[in-house]
């Protein structure tokens, strides 16, 4: 990494959405840029910088929550107009502040996403996209999943409108008029879309995407078929993509990708020789990054990356060089401007000390007389729930705009809490009688001083399912709680994905009874994660899941009045069965439930399990050995004389404890999964196995695939 850049505040407005903050071109070539930026309070504030104090240009009065914050204008001519949504409006304004557009967009819901370009407005809601031309309709489609972000090829380029839409089931769907021109598959849901170097590379084609689990990719939208030009996957596990930018910060004549995540990371991607994309600057804030632009805002002639976060703090990482270095033994001289500052700070801070103090007086007195009404004061959560597919767990990411005094996590579902490196919360749980009230999980996370994010990771047990529950209490006065909650699904470890391979021995459940379409996919809804809230439109519809901790995968195809589920693992086929027959008796629905098990498909989910299996008994069979070889080494002064898989084991000794201590129930996960595996083939041929389960906890225990096997068909 050669890129050397220090971090400075410039302002902070009210919590701010996903691509709320754009830069207005500047007016001359070195001339300094303003910042337009948007938050939850309505305000669209513009600012400029002089002499590192932060001018508005204009404010404008509060309103409903703003969603985003698009720059337009004539085709070309600077696009220096400012367009922002809420609610189902979309308001405009000059860049000296003069509302110049208000225009209601007629959806039934918020709008969440959008795009200017010309006299062409795109905007979108959850399913629906829209496109105004003048503010006259033109085009409308309903798509498949949730809309998260839209992005059109420049027309001036290519000559026709091209909307891409990033959509929640790992899809860009690209459009022509109001039809689907063709779908791009991508390895994860997409959260944000830019054009590549703002105008879609040489053909005006190139689109950048950034995916909620952290990859990013370019992908060429062609006429008639996609080319996908490059991949960078998440290999480090950092936060989801949330924004992206392209500008020269390097100054190596070719602009390199800035992107902003939600753990706060920002980073940039430059070329190498090679021609690939290689991290070449990394920063850590301590919230998530809601947007990124590259620029000039600071100091003329001065380049750097402006950032907005989470609780609206507008920050800029400039290749200015900081003048508060000294060497050893030398005083730091700071210039007289930045004593000023200092000292303005100061006194500011002093007006508000005073300030707390007399509302703090006014509040206790108010209190006591019997008038009185206490305000729940209100505070924001950014909250997500996420399937990880590396590690088959979900990860609880809370981010509040102020700081967080405890958690307190509640569950109905036995569930494993599993060790986070970056977080630094205090963990300790407390009993639970799970028999009579249904708790399996109480703990409780106290945070250090300014925590205002936290990151939990839990695993869930397929075929156990209910609510998770978060009370978040933040630092305030009065104490005040909100509670978030959680749904852990029937089959919560399967993730949906595009295609499935048909040649595997599969097991189908058919349901037949009088539900309508609406009806079954609801039941869908809540056994599967990733399928969309609202029922497909057509008449019948199909998704295909793969299980993130086993690599099973499950088909379901349904219409109304029939459902088929077809998957390689029997306990897949069982949990649907009990959870639908659940389900339909509830709505008193008759159903005709028959089912077609296919005995190899259990020799082959063995099969699937055996890797791992043999993985966590190796390492628990390594982990008992570390004590007495340490004794050894200590004993002969050094471990040569050991034979080589031994010394293996030594020098790798602290890697394998720590993943011994991430895997506490990895075992015991695996010999429940055999386990369920066992009794679920019997099941469906009518018979009770429980009181063979000690038998086959024997055989686990000196395990050998085959011996286990045989015991499966012997049975």
């Amino acid at each position: 990494m050669d890129l050397n850049l220090n971090h400075v505040d410039y302002l902070q407005v009210g919590v701010t959405s996903q691509k709320t903050m754009k830069l207005l071109p500047a007016i001359g070539r070195k001339a300094t840029q303003k910042v337009a930026v948007a938050d939850h309070d309505g305000v669209v504030t513009c600012f400029g910088m002089k002499k590192g104090e932060a001018v508005p240009v204009f404010k404008s009065l509060p309103g409903q929550k703003i969603s985003r914050l698009e720059l337009g204008g004539a085709l070309g001519t600077p696009q220096e107009k400012i367009f922002v949504c809420s609610g189902s409006e979309v308001r405009g304004f000059t860049k000296k502040g003069k509302q110049f557009l208000s225009f209601e967009a007629n959806l039934t819901e918020s709008i969440n996403a959008m795009h200017v370009s010309g006299a062409d407005l795109f905007v979108c809601a959850s399913y629906i996209y829209n496109h105004y031309c003048d503010c006259k309709d033109q085009d409308y489609y309903l798509s498949g999943d949730k809309i998260n972000d839209i992005v059109c090829l420049p027309v001036e380029t290519v000559g026709r409108t091209v909307p891409i839409l990033a959509c929640q089931d790992r899809v860009l769907r690209v459009l022509q008029g109001s039809e689907l021109l063709y779908d791009v598959e991508v390895p994860g849901p997409p959260s944000v879309l830019e054009l590549h170097n703002k105008d879609g590379g040489k053909d005006g084609e190139e689109v950048l995407y950034g995916t909620a689990d952290g990859k990013l990719g370019l992908i060429k939208i062609e006429r008639s078929a996609p080319v996908t030009r490059w991949e960078i996957d998440n290999k480090k596990k950092k936060g989801g993509v949330l924004c992206m930018d392209t500008f020269d910060i390097l100054g190596d004549g070719v602009k390199d990708i800035l992107v902003g995540r939600d753990d706060g990371t920002v980073e940039v991607y430059g070329l190498d020789s090679s021609g690939e994309h290689t991290l070449r600057f990394e920063h850590v804030l301590s919230e998530s990054v809601t947007s990124i632009q590259g620029g000039c805002v600071g100091k003329e002639t001065f380049d750097e990356i402006i950032t907005t976060t989470y609780t609206g703090w507008v920050s800029g990482l400039t290749t200015e060089p900081q003048q508060m270095e000294a060497g050893p033994g030398e005083e730091v001289k700071m210039s007289r401007e930045t004593q000023t500052k200092v000292a303005a700070l100061r006194a500011e801070l002093e007006q508000l000390q005073v300030k707390v103090l007399q509302g703090r007086e006014k509040y206790q007195q108010s209190s006591q007389s019997s008038t009185a009404v206490s305000a729940v004061p209100v505070f924001s959560i950014n909250d997500k729930f996420t399937l990880c597919q590396d590690d088959a767990s979900y990860s609880l990411t809370l981010e509040v705009q102020t700081a967080i005094d405890n958690l307190l996590l509640q569950s109905d579902v036995p569930i494993d809490l599993l060790d986070v490196d970056k977080n630094s919360a205090v963990v300790s749980f407390s009993e639970c009688d799970s028999e009579p009230n249904g708790n399996f999980l109480l703990a409780t996370y106290r945070c250090q001083a300014n925590t205002t994010r936290l990151e939990l990771k839990v695993r869930s047990i397929e075929g156990q399912y209910g609510t998770l529950q978060a009370y978040i209490t933040p630092r305030l006065q009065p104490k005040t709680c909100q509670v978030r909650q959680y749904q852990i699904k029937p089959l919560s470890l399967h993730q949906r994905t595009h295609t499935i391979d048909q040649d595997r021995p599969m097991n189908t459940l058919s349901l037949v009874g009088q539900f309508s379409f609406a009806e079954i996919h609801s039941w869908v809804v809540f056994c599967l994660p990733e399928v969309p809230e609202k029922t497909p439109a057509g008449e019948n519809i199909t998704f295909f899941f793969q299980n993130t901790f086993l690599g099973t995968q499950l088909e379901a195809t349904y219409c109304k009045g029939e459902a088929h589920f077809k998957s390689d693992n029997i306990s897949t086929i069982s949990i649907l069965k009990d959870v639908l027959t659940k389900e339909a008796t509830k709505r008193k629905i008759n159903l005709n439930i028959s089912y077609e098990v296919n005995e190899d498909s259990v020799n082959h989910t063995l099969r699937m399990i055996h890797p791992k299996l043999e993985y966590q008994l190796l390492l628990a069979k390594k982990v008992q050995l570390i004590d007495a070889l340490k004794e050894l080494q200590v004993h002969e002064g050094n471990a040569d004389f050991l034979i080589p898989e031994y010394r293996s084991i030594l020098e790798e000794s602290t890697h394998l404890l720590e993943e011994y201590k991430k895997q506490p129930a990895h075992l015991e996960r695996l010999y429940g999964m055999i386990t369920d595996l066992f009794i679920d083939k019997f099941k469906f041929k009518g018979q009770n196995v429980k009181t063979k389960v000690s038998l086959l906890l024997e055989i686990l225990d000196n395990y050998d695939l085959n011996s286990l096997i045989d015991f499966f068909n012997e049975a």
